[in-house]
């Protein structure tokens, strides 16, 4: 009788331990199915610029556990198609979004209302803080210091010539006009340059597509031309190894591997290059942080930048940077 009675007691308590054992791979499994998820909506998604940004994405979302998409879009954004892309994704499920914000006077009061619904992390650029002078539009963006990346561009040709630049004539060129960052690396640029003798000739914006890249190659003849972005950086490159440029000496701003040919090659003499792996990192791992803690409050947060010279490419340093472009 007793043998019976504790073989119904382990028999019970066996089939007890099996339910909680059960409950708990029910419980992993759901917690696998709802993954936080986070959609990033940049311009171009696919251009080779936002290799080593996608790498540092890929890594934080291991290492946060987080899902992550990135939405293929193309070149030149509207507002509009932006908004319709952010939305698209909350209605998808995405409990946030990573935004590169496009140019222009309403795209702050559109991602704020956005901000209102899931949590908004910009990258890249800010946006103008005419809207909020106190703090833009009051949503945190991840960035690089794109003045000082002008700055440091203009130091480099600087130390070409011996601190001086007088009576050579330079043109800037950058792929949009309006943009932050454009703004904040010619107003860098210009501002170290602004009593060493130079004379600025020309600015163009554009994407330098077929009439575009026309328009360029036709501006005046210069001695520099500073590129401030990786596709005016490319387009630059380009003309010169075309003999294009008639003779002018091209410095820029960039952050993929044609970049890097085209420094490597001779066409540019001086890259300085954001750490983009950083940007796509940081911005992901702070989202992450604001999806599980209701407390935490996303803030600005600025990376380094590296300036690359075509005899001190295979420096350690920047073998790590290039593996970050090539992922």
């Amino acid at each position: 009788m007793k043998n019976n009675k504790r073989m119904y007691l382990l028999l019970e308590f066996g089939l007890a331990l099996m339910v909680v054992l059960l409950a708990f791979v029910m419980i992993l499994e759901n917690n696998e199915e709802d993954l936080a998820r986070v959609s990033v909506i940049v311009q171009d998604s696919e251009d080779n610029q936002w290799t080593a940004f996608k790498y540092g994405l890929r890594m934080a979302a291991q290492d946060q556990k987080i899902e992550m998409f990135v939405v293929s879009t193309g070149a030149g954004l509207t507002l509009e198609e932006e908004r319709d892309v952010i939305l698209r994704e909350i209605e998808n499920g995405a409990d946030a979004v990573i935004v590169q914000p496009v140019p222009g006077a309403d795209t702050g009061k559109m991602l704020q209302k956005i901000a209102k619904r899931v949590p908004v992390m910009l990258v890249g650029q800010n946006l103008p803080k005419e809207e909020d002078p106190e703090s833009g539009t009051g949503i945190p963006v991840t960035e690089a210091d794109h003045r000082g990346m002008g700055k440091a561009l203009a130091e480099e040709l600087l130390e070409d010539y011996s601190g001086r630049l007088d009576g050579k004539t330079f043109g800037l060129i950058a792929e949009e006009a309006n943009s932050v960052a454009a703004l904040e690396r010619m107003a860098g640029f210009r501002e170290a340059v602004a009593d060493k003798g130079a004379q600025e000739l020309w600015a163009v914006c554009g994407t330098f597509q077929e009439e575009g890249e026309k328009t360029f190659v036709e501006q005046p003849k210069v001695d520099f031309v500073i590129a401030l972005d990786d596709g005016s950086l490319t387009m630059a490159g380009e003309c010169a190894s075309a003999n294009d440029l008639h003779g002018a000496l091209v410095y820029g701003i960039g952050n993929s591997t044609e970049a890097v040919y085209y420094l490597d090659t001779g066409a540019a003499r001086c890259l300085v290059v954001p750490d983009d792996f950083s940007i796509g990192y940081q911005s992901l791992t702070a989202i992450a942080k604001s999806l599980g803690n209701y407390f935490y409050e996303l803030q600005d947060q600025e990376v380094s930048y590296t300036v690359m010279r075509r005899d001190t490419l295979f420096t350690k340093e920047n073998q790590e940077i290039l593996f970050t472009m090539s992922q």
